[in-house]
């Protein structure tokens, strides 16, 4: 028999996620105040749970801690979001060529439906339906992750969606939508998934990041 998760774990976890993505998708603002006080009600969890919470997210760099002073949400920077891209491109690009190495049918299925799914919701957003901005950068987020799943490291796996969660904040931030520039990019790596070039989905995968990120520091969206 499966043994079952003690309630105040499940309410705990429920928390940290709740908590980690509001700061990823600007519900919770760079540099804002983080008082557990405050938190207790929204998030349904205890001070101690809380604080517990916000020390586990500074630890991934997505909050603050100021001694005495508590927490705060990590500010950003054009800085930072050069950092993460450089990072989010050495790890992405290693894991692509782990992938394509390794994937099968499934594998390719997968990036398949996964592809099916952003580029209807690019669509949308192309015709000027911008209501569901959250539900396209998941979809984005689904098809890069689709597209290292068969790598077959858990530890680069997780390490590359910590680095993509800073990188997706700072597109949501800066509300960052480049049309049908990154659609065709997305249809490009599809491609080069499904013949296994991993020489052309490096180039294609390093522009991608990178016109992301002139386009955002271009149009003075982020601080110095």
């Amino acid at each position: 028999m499966a043994k079952s998760v003690p309630a105040v774990d499940t309410a705990g976890e429920n928390a940290y996620r709740q908590i980690r993505h509001d700061i990823i998708f600007g519900k919770l603002q760079p540099g804002a105040r983080l008082r557990l006080d405050g938190l207790k009600p929204a998030y349904l969890a205890s001070i101690s749970t809380l604080r517990e919470i916000l020390s586990r997210l500074s630890s991934e760099r997505f909050v603050v801690a100021e001694g005495q002073r508590g927490f705060e949400v990590a500010p950003v920077s054009q800085q930072h979001f050069r950092e993460v891209a450089v990072m989010r491109e050495l790890l992405e690009g290693h894991a692509l060529k782990e992938s394509f190495e390794r994937g099968d049918v499934e594998w390719e299925g997968r990036v398949v439906a996964a592809h099916h799914k952003l580029a209807r919701m690019e669509a949308r957003m192309g015709a000027g339906d911008r209501s569901e901005t959250e539900l396209w950068k998941r979809y984005d987020r689904e098809f890069h992750g689709a597209l290292i799943s068969a790598c077959g490291s858990r530890a680069l796996m997780e390490a590359h969606r910590q680095i993509f969660d800073h990188y997706l904040r700072y597109q949501i931030i800066a509300v960052i939508y480049r049309g049908q520039a990154a659609s065709d990019e997305h249809r490009q790596l599809l491609a080069c998934a499904v013949e296994r070039n991993h020489a052309t989905a490096m180039e294609v995968l390093g522009h991608h990041i990178r016109s992301c990120v002139e386009h955002t520091l271009s149009a003075g969206l982020l601080a110095g």
